[in-house]
């Protein structure tokens, strides 16, 4: 039996121009290239830390998969 991995839907809301060099590295580190762009990343402790770096830029939503 398969476990299913709890996953993250994030979406860049603002532009991180203004803000600290590793706040614009963290974002293109969770895959985000474009403003108003979305990944879907598995839910992890290490997703979940760069997401509460960048907290107020994007925009995360939980996936129901089924």
């Amino acid at each position: 039996m398969v476990i299913p991995v709890p996953r993250l839907s994030i979406t860049w809301k603002k532009s991180a121009i203004g803000y600290a060099r590793e706040q614009r590295r963290t974002v293109r580190a969770l895959g985000l290239r474009s403003l108003n762009q979305t990944v879907v990343q598995d839910d992890s402790r290490v997703i979940r830390g760069m997401i509460k770096r960048v907290q107020h830029l994007v925009q995360v939503v939980e996936v129901d998969e089924e």
